[in-house]
This record gives structure tokens, C-alpha cells and sequence, in this order.
């Protein structure tokens, strides 16, 4: 056998020798649900489990009630893939973490938009940073304006008052100082029970979170939920790409696109959940406002670093897609493209921006 085919025969065994070690090996999935292994998403990751196999991966999976801790073990190694909030995910990967800005997705048929974009092969590059892949993009929800006095049914009525944030995302309390919102540090874990018990006015939460939190606790008889998404929350699965075959990362993003339609019928049944007494509608004249204050304050987090210019642009040709008759929209094709630059990678998460 000359050398040519001898190394020919060397890379297909090698080939074989990794695929059976993927196989042969289970890789743990942390999964972050309010309600554990009950919870919908958890029950979405047993559909995921089932579907790995025919890629040849054998998964386990871990539910975890603090999002935290599932971070935390992420970044230890504990986890070889997890599924967190996109706005934890964006200490892995900036481009898709930037999904979960506030003001760049207006409804749920921009969201399918951009989930498909999110699992396209020509954006494929972009979900890679340093040794993570973001192998999944799911919706949650949108993230409305929970308050405890109607009268809160304003951007002006908002200033002076009191808004739960999570401690970890700088972007958050930048938000809030530019409404002049007093930005009162949470988590996960005791971002419902601040509201509740009186000790902030404001959360911004999807209603996914609505009956884990017991939220109409805190609304009582006087508060309310504004009508008006102020962003969208998803839920990312990010693994370490070297834990798993060379096209795990695609044959994934693909099938949790296709769990779209069942992840919008969860959510427009958590939000029909809501007694519709509850809902506050809001003014033509704020929601302009949101949007002439967003714009300017998005390009000041993409100069601090905070989110990633190349996905603020594909949302907004998904937006002026949508509805080209908006001012930010002159001039703007509605096509979608790819953005022309891979963004650079990163050899570790970076603290929560």
C-alpha cells in the first residue's frame, strides 16, 4: 500500500474513531427552566435529547432552577452545552446575544424572521466565538412592562420610579438611567418577589414567567402589564463546539428552528393566561418616543461593546421589512443579508456586559 491510500485509510479511521467516541460518550445539556424538569423548556430539551441521537449524540440533561448556577457550571466546564437566557448568552457569543435587545423586534412575525436567519447556514460563522457555538435560538416571549400602579403607563409616567434589573447586564441600568428609572439590582431567582412584595414598581418579564412568579401578586388591584414588547426574550442553547461532531451545530440550529410554531403557540398561551383586565394599552405618541430614545442609546452600547452592530443591522432590515414606512427605514432595501464582517472571537466569556 503506497503512502497516498495509507493516509488515505488513516483519516477515514480517525474519522470513524471520533464519531463512535461522540456516540459512544453522553454530553450533558444544563437547561435553566423556572419550573425544572416540569417546565416546558425542559420538556422541549426531551425532544431535543430524543432528535440528537439520530445525529449520532447521546445527550443527559440537567435542569436547573437558579440561572446562575447553570452559568457558573457552564463556564467550569460542568455543562458540555446549556440553555440560558439570551441575554447570559451574550458573554458567549455578542452577535446572537444581541437578539434580546430592547426596541429592535416588534412583533412575533419579525420574530420568525429572525430565528430563521438565526439558523441559516450563510450566518453560521457568526454563531462561533472563541470555543462556543450558539446552536439554537428559541423564543420566550416578549418582554413587557409589569407595574404595580396603572398610572405607570408612560415612558414620562415611569421616571422616579423604582425597576428591578438584573444585576449582571450593564446594559440594563444604562437603560434605566435614560429614563431616569431608579435600577434596583436582582436575578432570576428574586426577580418576582421584589415585585411582589412592593420593593420595585417595575419588571420587564415575558409572560412565560407570569404564573412561576406568581406576578399578579405584585399587580394586586391597582397594577397592570403594558401592552407594548419592549424586547424579545429568547432562550439559546450554547455549547463547547469541540465536544461535538463538526456539523452538530447546524443539524441543531435547523431543528430548533423548526420548533418555532410550538414555541409561538406556548407563548400565545401564557400570554392569553393573563386576566385581560390586566392589559394596559400604550400610546402612539410613547411608542415613538421608545423608539427615537432606543436608536440613539443602541449606538452607544455598540460603542461601549455591549452589542454587536452587525446583528442591531440585520434586525433592522427585518423590521423595515416589516413595516418600510417608518422613518428609520428611508432608504433602507428590505432585503436581509448576511453582515459583511465575521466578528472576532473570543477565547473566553467576558463579565456580563
Amino acid at each position: 500500500m503506497d503512502g497516498f491510500w495509507r493516509r488515505g485509510l488513516s483519516v477515514l479511521v480517525l474519522a470513524g474513531l471520533s464519531f463512535y467516541s461522540f456516540a459512544a460518550q453522553a454530553q450533558s445539556l444544563c437547561i435553566y427552566d423556572p419550573m425544572g424538569a416540569q417546565g416546558d423548556y425542559f420538556s422541549l430539551a426531551r425532544d431535543y435529547q430524543l432528535e440528537a441521537k439520530l445525529w449520532g449524540v447521546k445527550i443527559i440533561l440537567r435542569p436547573y432552577l437558579d440561572d446562575n448556577a447553570l452559568i457558573d457550571a457552564f463556564k467550569a466546564g460542568k455543562c458540555d452545552m446549556a440553555s440560558m437566557i439570551g441575554m447570559h448568552a451574550r458573554a458567549f457569543n455578542q452577535f446572537a446575544g444581541t437578539i434580546d435587545s430592547p426596541g429592535t423586534i416588534e412583533n412575533y412575525v419579525e420574530l420568525k424572521d429572525v430565528m430563521n436567519l438565526a439558523a441559516s447556514p450563510k450566518l453560521a460563522k457568526y454563531m462561533v466565538s472563541g470555543p462556543y457555538e450558539v446552536v439554537g435560538v428559541l423564543p420566550i416571549g416578549a418582554g413587557y412592562a409589569v407595574v404595580n400602579d396603572r398610572n405607570i403607563n408612560s415612558l414620562a409616567a415611569a421616571s422616579g420610579k423604582r425597576a428591578a434589573y438584573m444585576s449582571w447586564d450593564q446594559t440594563q441600568t444604562q437603560m434605566a438611567a435614560q429614563f431616569n428609572i431608579t435600577a434596583v439590582p436582582a436575578d432570576l431567582n428574586t426577580y418576582g418577589r421584589v415585585f411582589n412584595e412592593g420593593s420595585v414598581d417595575i419588571i420587564v418579564a415575558p409572560m412565560a414567567l407570569y404564573k412561576p412568579m406568581e406576578l399578579y401578586r405584585g399587580i394586586g388591584e391597582g397594577g397592570g402589564i403594558v401592552h407594548r414588547p419592549l424586547f424579545q426574550f429568547t432562550m439559546q442553547l450554547v455549547d463547547y463546539r469541540d465536544r461535538f461532531p463538526p456539523d452538530f451545530g447546524q443539524q441543531s440550529r435547523e431543528y430548533l428552528r423548526d420548533q418555532m410554531d410550538h414555541a409561538l403557540r406556548l407563548i400565545r398561551r401564557d400570554e392569553a393566561g393573563v386576566d385581560p383586565r390586566y392589559w394596559i394599552d400604550a400610546s402612539n405618541g410613547d411608542i415613538a418616543q421608545w423608539h427615537s430614545t432606543m436608536g440613539s442609546l443602541l449606538d452607544h452600547l455598540v460603542e461601549d461593546g455591549l452589542y454587536d452592530s452587525r446583528m442591531l443591522s440585520i434586525l433592522k432590515r427585518v423590521r423595515c421589512k416589516s413595516n418600510p414606512g417608518t422613518d428609520e427605514c428611508v432608504g433602507i432595501q428590505a432585503t436581509v443579508a448576511p453582515p459583511p464582517v465575521a466578528p472576532e472571537p473570543i477565547s473566553r466569556p467576558a463579565e456580563y456586559p
